[in-house]
């Protein structure tokens, strides 16, 4: 028990937070998909894995409402989501949501994002991306989707907003 908690609170003073999902390692994305999915986003609109087509990448960060640092980076992430390259994006995907009527859930991400200016795409996960994020063990973890909707690069494990706007200028290239 010691050791875990001692785990825990080095997470915690990094950046990274357990999130309990599995003990798969989430960086090893070689040449995997995003699995094919429609669900809704924040505002109840319907999105699916086509949303990868409309930019050459995607950053999608994976977050909770439960996690310090994922809250911490949303104002960064918002303001970069303005500024993003025109064949680049970002959406989010709140893995602590449990389904469209979870809506303590849905009401805390809802005023994360709006008081951190953060007016991108944030995906309620469905059974096929929940079924994904079965492979996340910590957040906030990024990963990055091109077009096609193949998983490229590394995976960024913690908040490093720097280290994802690297990874899509190098991929941009």
């Amino acid at each position: 028990m010691r050791k875990l908690l001692i785990l825990i609170l080095t997470c915690v003073l990094t950046g990274i937070i357990f999130a309990g999902c599995s003990e798969k390692n989430s960086a090893s994305n070689a040449a995997e998909k995003f699995p094919t999915f429609a669900t809704v986003d924040l505002k109840g609109n319907e999105v699916t894995n086509k949303i990868f087509a409309q930019k050459k990448i995607t950053v999608v960060n994976i977050w909770g409402t439960f996690c310090p640092p994922c809250i911490g980076e949303m104002p960064e992430l918002g303001e970069w989501a303005r500024n993003m390259p025109a064949d680049a994006q970002i959406i989010g995907l709140i893995c602590d949501v449990r389904g469209k009527d979870d809506a303590q859930t849905i009401d805390a991400a809802k005023k994360i994002l709006t008081e951190a200016n953060a007016d991108f795409v944030n995906l309620l996960p469905n059974e096929q991306v929940a079924e994904y994020l079965q492979k996340v063990e910590f957040v906030p973890t990024t990963i990055f989707v091109d077009a096609q909707g193949n998983i490229v690069g590394e995976a960024v494990i913690g908040a490093d907003v720097a280290k994802y706007k690297q990874a899509v200028e190098n991929f941009l290239k």
